[in-house]
């Protein structure tokens, strides 16, 4: 097997065997090359101490990022290679990093150290492949198995066990069945885990070819229940409608899977609906129905995506579509759709159609979506024509209002919102002199 490296990586495998050191490529970017993917990072690990490798790789950039770990970046290029000093791990007493590191000569004691087959293998071009532990074999089968005891590999770090679950859904591969019953027993242990950290394995759960694999098997492992117990709520709760043929989460699992691969929307996606087993009522004839579950999934969304720590701009793009992913179902007038633009906001609308596309579709695949396609189409129209849509798109501001005569902060901006309602009506008259015209009406009827 021959693994082409960048330049930069030989190099300083270069060095280090010049000055009598051993160096490997290992971990993900082994894999990914097996597997003929392109490596997002290219990690290497030596026998070589840490203090060493500060000396001998001084004719690169050498950042010391981590040198208690035997971590440190050498930085070609801008790009930055992360080299690390074989080492057996010290006892885990917070799920998390071990107490101390021991540093060794055996590469085969490090590789013993790391969480699955599959990440655990190495290469240089002296030695080849180097897989102690079945990696090449997992691949082959397409199986996710820790190297050696799985409760003792999740103990040492409980995020292992959302990997796991990662790994599984981009790969497709399945969780080998002592390591699916390990992350079972230990799945309590992911609340100890940061919110970023769990934001981050979620989000690339998300954004896999079909994130509906890893959803299903958050459940199946009882990891789901702690990190989304709001989603929990709808695995297997009947909508007792005749226009629903799955259940809650079934349905958001095919919407999440039939969105294009974008976070923003496969997050829209998973949220849409989560608000339903909250607003569940049923009538006189036994039929189920969820009025106002969009409000209620919207708050929902929002107070989950504060507590997973995500930024604030995507909390405000995320709760938007869900909020209003059921807006335009009814025929909206050109100043409806102008509200709803504004609502939703211009660089997020599309994404509006898509979910509403991906969730009329997931009810029933041969079900009309003309009226969506016609409201995008509408859309596209005012948003190529450029009509004003908000405050900020009026040929007038506030120090043109206090030129006027109108000097109360409040007072300013309840006549701004009067015009923009004006104009979103009628955008003709969305020039200044008109406007002023409208603010010296506005002022005589005060």
């Amino acid at each position: 097997m021959n693994i082409q490296m960048p330049p930069a990586v030989y190099k300083i495998l270069k060095v280090l065997n010049f000055n009598g050191y051993n160096g490997h490529i290992v971990g993900g970017c082994v894999r990914d090359s097996i597997l003929k993917k392109k490596p997002n990072d290219w990690d290497i690990c030596t026998n070589c101490t840490p203090k060493k490798m500060l000396d001998i790789l001084s004719c690169f950039t050498v950042i010391p990022t981590g040198l208690k770990h035997g971590t440190v970046t050498v930085v070609i290029n801008g790009e930055n290679y992360e080299i690390t000093t074989y080492r057996i791990d010290g006892e885990y007493k917070d799920g998390r990093r071990p107490e101390n590191v021991q540093f060794t000569n055996q590469l085969k004691e490090d590789l013993k150290r790391r969480d699955f087959t599959i990440n655990a293998m190495a290469y240089n071009d002296k030695d080849g492949l180097i897989d102690y532990y079945g990696g090449i074999k997992d691949i082959h089968d397409k199986i996710i198995r820790c190297v050696g005891d799985p409760i003792k590999r999740f103990n040492e770090d409980y995020l292992r066990m959302l990997r796991g679950v990662r790994f599984s859904t981009q790969l497709e591969y399945n969780l080998d069945k002592e390591t699916f019953n390990a992350i079972n027993k230990l799945s309590k242990n992911i609340v100890d885990i940061s919110v970023e950290r769990i934001r981050v394995e979620l989000n690339k759960i998300l954004i896999s070819h079909t994130p509906s694999k890893g959803l299903n098997l958050l459940n199946d492992i009882n990891l789901l229940k702690h990190i989304l117990p709001e989603l929990k709520e709808s695995v297997g709760f009947n909508q007792q409608n005749p226009n629903h043929n799955k259940d809650v989460f079934n349905h958001i699992l095919d919407v999440v899977d039939n969105t294009e691969n974008d976070l923003i929307l496969r997050l829209s996606a998973l949220f849409h609906d989560i608000g339903k087993p909250e607003t569940f009522s049923l009538d006189t004839n036994g039929v189920g129905h969820f009025y106002k579950h969009h409000t209620k999934s919207a708050e929902i969304t929002k107070k989950v995506m504060k507590r997973l720590k995500y930024d604030n701009e995507s909390i405000n793009k995320v709760t938007n579509l869900v909020k209003e992913h059921m807006s335009g179902y009814d025929e909206l007038s050109d100043i409806g759709l102008k509200r709803l633009i504004n609502r939703v906001g211009a660089d997020n609308i599309y994404n509006l159609f898509k979910l509403q596309i991906a969730d009329t579709k997931s009810i029933d695949t041969e079900r009309d979506i003309s009226s969506i396609i016609n409201l995008r189409n509408r859309v596209e129209r005012i948003l190529k024509e450029k009509q004003p849509l908000s405050i900020k798109d009026l040929e007038i501001n506030g120090h043109d209002l206090i030129e006027n005569g109108i000097t109360e902060g409040k007072e300013i901006g309840t006549i701004l919102n009067e015009l923009l309602q004006i104009i979103l009506e009628k955008p003709k008259l969305n020039t200044k002199e008109s406007l002023i015209n409208i603010v010296k009406k506005i002022k005589l009827d005060i």
